[in-house]
């Protein structure tokens, strides 16, 4: 479902992967990164929550994750933030992976491995890299919530 990324203005994490494949060096990757998160949609003052903040990054990050009942399976939408201009770009490339997908689907990725097309591990600080698999677990664990949710209804 593409469509809800396109909507926003967001790349799919097919176009980032393709995009990161032409940028030859890093220091073009690190800015296309830094872009990436730019374009983040805004988060809400208020969404700027104890509840919200993603523990095990060094930096502030805040998660927050609607649910969309609007069709037959519930998707899940994702809105961030972070303190971080290099971080704020991580969350849109996980959001690229995960935002308007199925509980299931979430569920079904291997973050390692569709990350690691990105080479961003060998190219992050193990504190970043410990922070970006943080924020991973915290949207799964959304996805796990939400699929609970959906079959018990």
């Amino acid at each position: 479902m593409d469509t809800l990324n396109e909507t926003r203005g967001s790349l799919g994490f097919e176009e980032i992967l393709a995009d990161f494949e032409l940028l030859d060096d890093w220091e073009d990757r690190y800015r296309y990164v830094i872009e990436l998160g730019r374009r983040l949609e805004p988060l809400p003052e208020e969404e700027h929550s104890p509840a919200n903040k993603v523990q095990g990054c060094v930096s502030q990050v805040w998660l927050s994750t609607r649910v969309d009942r609007s069709g037959s399976i519930p998707r899940l939408i994702f809105i961030g933030d972070s303190d971080a201009h290099i971080v704020r770009g991580l969350i849109a490339i996980l959001f690229a992976l995960y935002s308007g997908k199925t509980a299931e689907e979430i569920a079904s990725i291997d973050a390692g491995q569709r990350l690691g097309q990105l080479h961003l591990k060998e190219h992050l600080t193990p504190q970043r890299s410990n922070g970006l698999m943080a924020m991973v677990k915290r949207i799964r664990t959304d996805a796990e919530l939400t699929l609970g949710e959906h079959t018990l209804h």
